[in-house]
């Protein structure tokens, strides 16, 4: 139905985007690497996936054709939703991602919160043969500078907001991201990010 919607970047997070349209804002669940690729932008083109649900109608937003394009190869797989999806995309690179499927590193897939080692499998034996066709970026984000207490205290909140928008506990967030800025210390909001979801 839509294909993408351009526009003013009217709020940002790591969990969702508004981009306002034609005067309309349009509410977009977006994954880290969309954030990361749109942060700090007035503007931004994001391309759509749309669900509809007996409950709600549900739009996803990406940064890239190909990312939207895992997204869906994901969610074509039974048991993998469009929550589970994001969650994947937002603890691994689309690149990353392709490598574990294409290596079928099953235990290494199992990581991503909401998803079980039968679940893993299956998007590796349904993916692995339809990986073909997606031109991955083998760019990761990069790292920010360190830029004192005041940055690293808006890291943290900002980090700490994400991940409970992504279902975690504010404790659990705590710790785990106190320890990546700990022993990664500058790294921008969504890599403390990405690195937190592979701990929690």
């Amino acid at each position: 139905m839509y294909e993408y919607i351009s526009g003013r970047v009217t709020e940002l997070t790591p969990a969702y985007a508004v981009v306002e349209a034609g005067g309309v804002g349009y509410y977009l669940n977006i994954s880290l690497q969309t954030f990361s690729e749109i942060e700090g932008r007035a503007e931004a083109r994001l391309f759509v996936h749309f669900v509809v649900r007996e409950d709600a109608q549900v739009l996803y937003g990406f940064a890239t054709t190909a990312e939207r394009e895992l997204f869906r190869r994901l969610v074509s797989v039974s048991g993998v939703g469009g929550g589970t999806a994001r969650m994947v995309l937002s603890t691994f690179s689309p690149s990353e991602l392709a490598n574990i499927i294409s290596s079928e590193n099953a235990v290494l897939l199992k990581n991503v919160k909401g998803l079980g080692l039968k679940t893993a499998e299956k998007i590796i034996v349904e993916l692995r043969d339809k990986m073909t066709g997606i031109a991955f970026d083998t760019g990761e984000a990069g790292s920010g500078t360190g830029k004192g207490a005041a940055a690293d205290d808006a890291v943290h909140h900002e980090a700490l907001a994400a991940l409970a928008m992504l279902g975690f506990s504010r404790a659990a967030s705590d710790k785990v991201v106190r320890a990546v800025m700990k022993d990664s210390p500058g790294l921008a909001v969504e890599d403390v990010i990405r690195h937190a979801l592979k701990k929690l």
